[in-house]
């Protein structure tokens, strides 16, 4: 009985300790349960119709756009559009952007498609809600943990070639549609394509399947968007298109013509509602460890999405916005999708834009857009019966190519050779492997080499001029030396290792040698791998009747010292704190104790040479 008392009394402790720190992070994570509350005061009459219009003009674009995405992501129609729905009228409730506008994008439904192609043995409809639920998860807890702020270190040549890359895949997989080529054609080859040339060559060898009728409304459909485009640019170009051109398909019709069309996609209001994510059923967990990885780049990826979108609108609008609260909103939305729609949501770039333009106010323009994309999902589902897919199919084509941003590109490709790598093998990862996969591994390249850049530590030549000061010391002027003082000025960390410990033992070759004084007053960032380094030259030096001794010791790097016990290791009289009045001082008392050691009193002083700081000549 005792020991279940106790039992019991741990178990309290523990759950206390658990609310304490969920409660310590909520509060540290400064999160507004309800910031659409600040649009309240003084919304009148001007600013309802201002939001009212954008709202209407935006689901004019949302509407066949969100068809379009579903077609994408290889999902019923009917997610898309449910999808924009629901994420525009949750998303303002917690965005600090009064005009980011969520719902499906180009981006996370290929990402999805890109998956499910990989995986043709999963259940996509039915796993469906159980993606998206993670994903919802993930944003929210990343939201109260403030990860939104580590997007500011992801190279935007990484998103550039990405978005680039993910465009050219989304065009040619829909060059099969566009040209007519029947889907059961193609699925009945049984090859598995995910790739850019595995699309190229599955085109290539089902062209004489392609169908005169379907690219005839192809380039009608192209024709009559461009036009609308350049002499109706204030006219929403997308929806006037679909409805020209499905009426435009019922003449064939008339002939006898077949024109393939949505006839087998149409749903009611009944049909709306997806299957909940399961929790329950054996294998929800073996799902739910599959699908980890996709929910953590679609997660990852909006919020990159949004955080490119809310600050570009909020530099135009002198806006103060918050990546975290955004995030939460992008989490809330896709939660509420993984009940009611069965879609992923992030931020849309072109819907944004054209709401930001459309003279939107305050994010009731995204709640009114909301609310005409969910009269659009109850009463649209037999109209896509007359939709033309080659004519969907050249929309989601022109989307895609309006994602190529060539001033972009270029700047990436010419900027440094840096960027112009991290741009090919982002792009070539983008077109060869999964999506969830290629946008990390170009994250990864980006990663390792600024850590390349930043983990060359320079080692100067040091020595004391005739006035006792320390200044770089001149060639050749170096004889007999017993001591000497390593300057190291750079980065500390673990990429740096290596290099740090091989400069060393360059300057320890010298038989000659007794103490090594690391002046360390210009070093930054010193972490667990370097603490080892140096705790391995210690004990190198000592082992050989050498010694070490570390001087310009700033406080920051005397706590990484000090919590990882190097402080012990290397001794308090061999460590000289720097000195803000005098920044020669440690480095001069570091040598009167290098004197010391060696029990005389004038020594011949070495300061280490780097070969590759020679001048040229």
């Amino acid at each position: 009985m005792p020991h279940l008392r106790s039992w019991f009394q741990r178990l309290r402790d523990i759950t206390q300790q658990g609310r304490a720190l969920l409660q310590s992070v909520v509060a540290d994570s400064a999160l507004d349960p309800f910031p659409l509350r600040r649009s309240l005061p003084g919304y009148g009459k001007r600013t309802f119709a201002a939001d009212a219009r954008a709202g209407f003009t935006v689901a004019l674009l949302d509407i066949p756009q969100g068809m379009a995405y579903a077609l994408v992501a290889g999902l019923p129609l009917q997610y898309g559009i449910t999808c924009s729905a629901i994420a525009a009228l949750v998303g303002p409730l917690l965005a600090s952007s009064r005009h980011t506008i969520f719902g499906p994008t180009n981006a996370t439904a290929f990402m999805v498609f890109s998956y499910f192609a990989a995986y043709p043995q999963l259940d996509r409809i039915g796993m469906m809600p159980l993606l998206v639920f993670m994903t919802a998860a993930l944003l929210i807890m990343g939201a109260f943990l403030r990860v939104a702020d580590l997007t500011q270190f992801i190279s935007r040549t990484v998103m550039v070639a990405y978005v680039t890359g993910a465009s050219i895949l989304i065009t040619v997989n829909q060059l099969p549609v566009l040209l007519g080529i029947p889907a059961e054609v193609l699925q009945a080859s049984g090859k598995l394509v995910i790739t850019f040339p595995g699309h190229v060559q599955r085109i290539l060898t089902h062209l004489d399947h392609a169908s005169w009728l379907s690219i005839a409304f192809s380039v009608l459909t192209l024709g009559s968007f461009l036009s609308f485009k350049r002499w109706l640019p204030r006219w929403p170009a997308f929806a006037i298109t679909i409805i020209l051109v499905s009426l435009l398909g019922l003449i064939p019709t008339a002939f006898g013509l077949h024109v393939t069309t949505f006839s087998n996609a149409t749903f009611t209001w009944s049909e709306l509602l997806p299957p909940f994510p399961d929790f329950i059923s054996s294998g929800a967990l073996a799902d739910a460890s599959r699908l980890f990885g996709l929910a953590f780049a679609l997660a990852f990826l909006a919020t990159l999405e949004n955080s490119a979108m809310s600050k570009t609108l909020a530099s135009r609008t002198n806006q103060r916005v918050d990546p975290n609260q955004d995030m939460l909103a992008l989490g809330a939305s896709n939660l509420a999708c993984a009940y009611l729609s069965g879609m992923s949501a992030s931020c849309s770039l072109t819907r944004s834009a054209l709401n930001h333009a459309s003279g939107a106010r305050t994010g009731f323009a995204s709640m009114w857009n909301g609310f005409c994309c969910l009269i659009g999902a109850l009463t649209l589902g037999g109209a896509v019966a007359y939709i033309p897919r080659s004519a969907l199919a050249t929309l989601v084509v022109c989307v895609a190519v309006s994602l190529f941003n060539k001033r972009h590109i270029l700047i990436s490709i010419n900027a440094t050779r840096s960027d112009a790598l991290v741009f090919v093998v982002t792009l070539f990862a983008t077109l060869m492997l999964p999506l969830h996969v290629a946008i990390f591994v170009g994250i990864g390249v980006s990663i390792v080499l600024y850590l390349r850049k930043a983990s060359r530590p320079s080692l100067v030549e040091y020595e004391f001029n005739e006035e006792g000061h320390l200044t770089e010391a001149r060639q050749g002027g170096r004889q007999h030396p017993a001591i000497s003082i390593v300057h190291v000025e750079g980065e500390l960390f673990f990429a740096s290792a290596d290099l740090f410990r091989t400069q060393i033992q360059r300057s320890c070759a010298d038989p000659n040698l007794r103490i090594v004084i690391l002046r360390l007053k210009n070093a930054r960032h010193l972490d667990a791998t370097c603490a080892m380094a140096i705790e391995e030259l210690v004990n190198v030096l000592r082992a050989d009747g050498r010694d070490l001794i570390i001087s310009g010791v700033v406080k920051d790097l005397y706590r990484v010292l000090k919590d990882s016990g190097l402080v012990d290791v290397v001794g308090k009289d061999n460590i000289f704190p720097a000195s803000p009045s005098n920044p020669n001082l440690a480095t001069r008392n570091a040598l009167r104790r290098a004197q010391e050691i060696l029990g005389i009193k004038d020594a011949d002083v070495r300061i280490y040479y780097d070969p590759s700081k020679q001048p040229k000549t």
